[in-house]
């Protein structure tokens, strides 16, 4: 169970995380989750290049690891990074000190002050301590629209559908550059981009990366 368009009063309920990006301005902030992965990567980077466009990608320590040119690939892009713990975790079902550990895991492999929960899950504690105890801090970036690529049982037309039906002027809008999404986030992706360019939008990253290596 998941809402594709994130509601409002999540948003109030935790309203230190960042949700969407202010502005009128007809621009789409694109993020994914959980690479590089060797296919998946390499295609959303070269459909952003195609449209000119900007992204922000969530990386896995792990997979930074196992795909160092892929990573750096994104980063000399001109694109942005942002830590998505090293194994994946489950803030609900993970120890803090545990949790912490593991980002700060991922830290030495990504140099970014964004961090994005796996599962969109992460308790207030340990949001806070990201926040306002970590130093530096972490900006924690969540989203104001689920494209559901990750959903298998949804077709690539339904899952273009929820993006063109739910993204506005500052949506933060998550794929997934992953093997379970791959077979709808490579129909979405080229759809959202031409769908959207077409009506004039431009496609930026969020701020705050860089890389370490």
């Amino acid at each position: 169970m998941y809402l594709v368009k994130t509601p409002w009063w999540l948003r109030k309920l935790y309203p230190t995380l960042t949700w969407q990006l202010p502005g009128d301005e007809k621009v789409l902030y694109l993020t994914f989750d959980d690479g590089p992965h060797e296919t998946a990567t390499p295609f959303i980077l070269d459909c952003l290049r195609s449209y000119n466009a900007k992204g922000t990608f969530f990386c896995i320590g792990k997979n930074v690891q196992q795909h160092p040119s892929i990573y750096r690939r994104i980063i000399e892009e001109g694109h942005n990074v942002g830590n998505h713990t090293h194994n994946h975790l489950n803030g609900w079902k993970t120890r803090d000190r545990e949790y912490m550990d593991n980002i700060n895991q991922a830290a030495s492999y990504i140099d970014s002050r964004l961090f994005r929960p796996p599962y969109g899950r992460i308790g207030r504690f340990q949001a806070n301590f990201l926040q306002q105890v970590q130093q530096p801090p972490y900006q924690v970036i969540m989203w104001s629209v689920l494209s559901g690529d990750f959903d298998v049982k949804i077709s690539p037309e339904q899952c273009l559908k929820n993006v063109i039906l739910s993204a506005t002027p500052g949506s933060i809008i998550v794929f997934h550059d992953s093997t379970k999404a791959w077979e709808r986030m490579k129909y979405a992706l080229p759809g959202t981009l031409e769908h959207f360019a077409a009506q004039g939008f431009a496609f930026r990253s969020i701020n705050g990366a860089g890389f370490n290596f």
